[in-house]
């Protein structure tokens, strides 16, 4: 499905080449929409400056080159040298026709396959995932499918946090339970927020618990098989639940995708020796130290990534370098996308740094923080229990469903619901309004989670661009046909049905721009504006009624074309779309 403003952009181009010599064929052509006309090309003002002349004799020059025909119905120079591009409604069409004909809507393949890296979610073994992971995990998940979906070779990364120290008070706390509490799932181990504050509570109570888990790390890291057992025993625990949130999100990830800290163990003594071979590791203030050029302090004084600790202990710096160390060196991968916090991004660029100064990163193999905002409660705060606590993200997902159902019952429906149905429906609804308002927010920026915004069927919610759907899809049962067997013509007569098929040839760069940015923001974004588009033509054009076969066809083609659009792009955002609503 080609772009209109890069097929624009290269018809300028070849314009510019032509009148002013092939020096300028790869200059900017500067292509914007227009209130004017559909779209507008601006490179006549500052391409005059280099040339010494009037923007409009520029203009005027441009346009004497432009072989645009059979794309454009009319090129019109205004103001200074502003060139105005008004598509043709034939080709609107026609691309608009070409792309319902293909599998996969006239998005090619990427020509340049990658493997790409896509860590995500990460949370920690014997805690409970609170509403912190949520965005980490609905925004890697889209990110991950997005990539999928261009070709790419992608990796699903859950860098869960399963070893260390604590570990020592939580299998120690496990065998005064009974090992076989964790079998049965008893809540005084599947309630993963209890259990690991009562091993916390423990520690800090009673020394001699304490000097038990203090024994038990060190087992642990020495590899002692019975203590590996344990340590298992608690994993597969937290995978179980790990696997339930997933389960409820919708989300990609398995548990052949987790690679935790504790896959890294082994590699974290040969990345250091590398890293001091190369001289970039010293030794300061007992530590073993990397200064990455151009990271001070507040006093000027180089900033130190900690690769070793002065008691011999390894941190993070340590297993994300050897992480970085494997992916390239054992995965032989492209792109890491690191979906997490905001608040790491220091962490993360001076990482980077070092794996650069190792080699390890280069003009080859990119590493990138993308970064994700808190999630604020209506008071404009970090969101927390009444209480103050951490929000548990399973009780979260749990009550936007049973808001969803609420708000469902409210609505006006064309057909009943069985239980079974309806609950199905509801869950959809319930979860996609979440993942679709986490969605389209720009990732880094602080979003407010608000039930009753985000679960509404009107406005910028993933209800209104599910009930969409839903409502072509009742066009198409109503007219007895299935939406594969729309085949047109597409004719654009009406501003609106031309207003919606110009739309939805946007489909393709909204994926390949959320892509290579890893911002599913503007495919969530994208996805709306068609909705929005559809909805002006569902008010304006009938379909079934339609005055005469010919554009009865014709819709039914534009209606197919958007359903497509919308369920493809929601798909590859994580957000289901009900037959039915």
């Amino acid at each position: 499905m080609p772009d209109p403003q890069l097929v624009l952009a290269a018809r300028v181009q070849d314009a510019l080449s032509a009148a002013f010599g092939p020096s300028y064929a790869d200059a900017d052509p500067v292509i914007r929409p227009s209130q004017f006309a559909d779209l507008q090309a601006n490179v006549a003002l500052p391409l005059a400056k280099k040339l010494g002349r009037k923007p409009r004799e520029v203009a005027d020059e441009i346009v004497g080159h432009l072989d645009v025909g059979d794309v454009v119905a009319d090129v019109q120079v205004s103001g200074p040298g502003f060139i105005n591009l008004t598509l043709s409604d034939t080709w609107i069409a026609g691309e608009a026709q070409r792309a319902l004909r293909d599998a996969r809507l006239g998005v090619p393949a990427t020509d340049a396959p990658q493997k790409v890296v896509v860590e995500y979610s990460s949370p920690n073994v014997a805690k409970e995932m609170h509403v912190g992971h949520l965005r980490t995990t609905i925004v890697g998940d889209a990110i991950a499918r997005i990539l999928d979906f261009l070709g790419h070779d992608v990796v699903r990364d859950n860098h869960v946090g399963d070893w260390g120290t604590p570990f020592g008070m939580l299998i120690e706390h496990l065998l005064d339970l009974g090992e076989d509490a964790a079998a049965r799932d008893d809540s005084s181990v599947s309630d993963l927020t209890a259990f690991y504050q009562a091993a916390r509570a423990k520690f800090d109570g009673d020394e001699g618990f304490a000097d038990r888990s203090r024994r038990r790390v060190v087992a642990l890291q020495a590899g002692d098989p019975e203590t590996l057992r344990l340590w298992n025993v608690l994993v597969d625990v937290s995978k179980r639940y790990f696997n339930s949130v997933y389960g409820m999100l919708g989300v990609t990830l398995t548990d052949d995708d987790i690679k935790g800290e504790s896959f890294y163990n082994d590699l974290l003594a040969p990345t250091v020796q590398e890293l001091e071979d190369k001289d970039i590791a010293v030794i300061s203030d007992g530590a073993l130290c990397a200064f990455p050029p151009g990271f001070t302090g507040r006093e000027g004084e180089p900033l130190p990534v900690i690769i070793r600790k002065s008691d011999g202990g390894y941190n993070y710096s340590t297993t994300d370098l050897a992480t970085i160390r494997y992916r390239v060196d054992t995965e032989h991968v492209d792109r890491m996308v690191y979906v997490v916090g905001a608040p790491q991004s220091l962490h993360f660029q001076m990482v980077f740094a070092v794996a650069r100064m190792a080699g390890w990163l280069n003009d080859d193999v990119a590493a990138e923080h993308a970064q994700i905002g808190n999630v604020l409660g209506t008071d404009g705060k970090i969101l927390r229990t009444r209480a103050g606590g951490t929000v548990k993200l399973s009780e979260l997902l749990e009550e936007a469903v049973e808001r969803a159902g609420t708000v469902f019952d409210e609505i006006q429906h064309d057909e009943p619901f069985d239980d079974a149905t309806r609950a199905a429906i509801v869950r959809d609804v319930g979860i996609g309004a979440v993942k679709y308002a986490d969605l389209s927010v720009a990732r880094d920026s602080e979003y407010v989670f608000d039930f009753d915004r985000m679960i509404s069927f009107n406005g910028k919610t993933g209800p209104y661009l599910q009930y969409a759907a839903a409502r072509i899809r009742s066009i198409f049962r109503r007219g007895g046909l299935a939406p594969d067997e729309a085949a047109g013509p597409i004719a654009v007569a009406d501003p609106a049905e031309r207003a919606l098929a110009l739309r939805l040839l946007g489909f393709g760069a909204a994926v390949e721009q959320a892509g290579a940015t890893a911002e599913p923001h503007k495919l969530a974004g994208y996805i709306y504006s068609v909705a929005d588009a559809y909805t002006t033509f569902y008010e304006n054009c009938p379909v079934l009624k339609a005055p005469d076969e010919a554009t009865k066809a014709s819709r039914l083609a534009l209606c197919a074309a958007t359903l497509r659009t919308l369920t493809t792009g929601l798909h590859l955002l994580g957000v289901p779309t009900p037959e039915r609503m």
